[in-house]
């Protein structure tokens, strides 16, 4: 994956608490191996170092003044620090313009790995990246319909093992891992909250039964919520505190960035936009109600109207593809699709007045066929207060959204040496 720039201050992911260094054997052990008596001069150092390491994780690739700035401490302690933390080979310096005052400072790329699971109703998608969220293999791979947990993270541990395998990086090296799923997931990110979304993976501690599969601690994730971590930090969301990622695909949902951070919501289930209701007389959702907005836009549904009438296609990517070189019912099909999801994204804004509404999905690669249509019906059904200025775009990472997302989740929530 191409380098990308660092986001602003605004766009940092959520603060993860730093715990003990690393042990295991191929790891440069700096000189906090032994935790300090707290209170003392020893305890202090190392809080700063862990305040020097935070700033690099939030802001990305920065110079030593941005993490001064960040961290409020002194430059002459920063540096101090950057110095200890590189010899150790936990960060590096990369010259830029400008000389040594334009070096910036990220994570060394043999510091250690992280590890990205994005599961679909119908595939898996793995990835290895270093703690600068490069990724540096990746494979995916079909999932029958129905899929259970444990094959797929038993899957998911056997693809693992060969990327590290080409990559030559030890098991000891990969220190977390993000999965995501599409379902909504509890407030402590362990299991589902719903049994209704994905059966096959309801009532089970997933974060520990991922933890153990895979081999290192993994935190859990909503996949629209993990788009919507990765939009606001590295894509079009960057520079934004209040916005909304809408995940077009098998299932529709919402990741909500509001203040800055991620909303999650008293119980985890923000966001489930695709099962507002749209009409009662309709047809059974999956979640047990009559009528949602899933019931008439997802991609089962588009795949159903256009192969109707008598257009052979057999993904959402023909049916965008032939809408866009001129197809009538196909164009008319992705319109009447975004008036549907217009009309659910006016109630969004009205609820929540969001700056920016990322679309991604297979779905958003008709681009402005299908972001046309959803702004009409936003400027129709929306109060006007509430989306005055309001910006609709397509998801810049594309169909890399939910897996950065996963491994940005990885990195704030993992245990670094310092």
């Amino acid at each position: 994956m191409a380098s990308t720039p660092p986001p602003p201050r605004s766009t940092r992911e959520s603060r993860a608490q730093v715990g003990p260094p690393s042990t295991h054997p191929s790891s440069p052990q700096p000189a906090s191996a032994q935790l300090p008596a707290p209170g003392s001069q020893a305890a202090l150092r190392l809080a700063n170092r862990r305040r020097v390491v935070d700033a690099v994780r939030e802001l990305g690739a920065a110079t030593q003044a941005s993490i001064a700035r960040e961290t409020a401490l002194a430059p002459s302690t920063v540096s101090s620090i950057v110095h200890e933390l590189t010899a150790c080979d936990l960060l590096a310096m990369e010259p830029e313009h400008g000389g040594r005052r334009g070096q910036r400072v990220h994570f060394s790329e043999s510091a250690g790995y992280l590890v990205g699971v994005d599961v679909g109703h119908r595939h898996a998608s793995v990835a290895v990246a270093d703690l600068n969220l490069d990724v540096r293999a990746q494979r995916r791979i079909d999932l029958p319909a129905g899929h259970r947990a444990e094959d797929v993270l038993t899957g998911a541990r056997e693809i693992l093992d060969e990327l590290r395998t080409s990559l030559d990086v030890p098991a000891q090296r990969i220190l977390g891992a993000g999965l995501t799923l599409p379902a909504p997931v509890d407030a402590e990110c362990r299991g589902l909250g719903s049994e209704a979304i994905l059966p096959a993976w309801a009532g089970l501690n997933l974060r520990a039964l991922a933890t153990g599969t895979l081999g290192c601690p993994t935190v859990v994730e909503n996949d629209a919520n993990a788009g919507a971590v990765a939009e606001h930090a590295l894509g079009a969301g960057r520079g934004t505190a209040h916005m909304a990622y809408l995940k077009l695909s098998h299932g529709v949902g919402a990741g909500l960035i509001l203040g800055g951070g991620l909303y999650r919501g008293a119980t985890g289930s923000a966001g489930e936009i695709g099962h507002v209701t749209l009409d009662e007389r309709a047809g059974l959702c999956r979640c047990g109600n009559r009528g949602c907005l899933e019931t008439f836009v997802s991609s089962q549904t588009v795949l159903d109207v256009v192969a109707s009438s008598g257009r052979r296609v057999e993904s959402v990517g023909d049916v965008v593809r032939e809408a866009l070189a001129g197809d009538p019912g196909c164009t008319r099909v992705i319109t009447d699709t975004g008036r549907l999801i217009g009309g659910a994204v006016a109630q969004l804004c009205n609820a929540f007045n969001p700056e920016l509404v990322v679309v991604g999905g297979e779905l958003a690669r008709a681009e402005d066929l299908l972001l046309d249509p959803v702004r009409d019906a936003v400027q129709r059904y929306a109060v006007r207060g509430c989306v005055s200025g309001l910006r609709i775009a397509t998801a810049q990472l594309g169909a890399r959204a939910h897996l950065t997302g996963a491994l940005i989740r990885a990195r704030a929530e993992t245990s670094l040496p310092v």
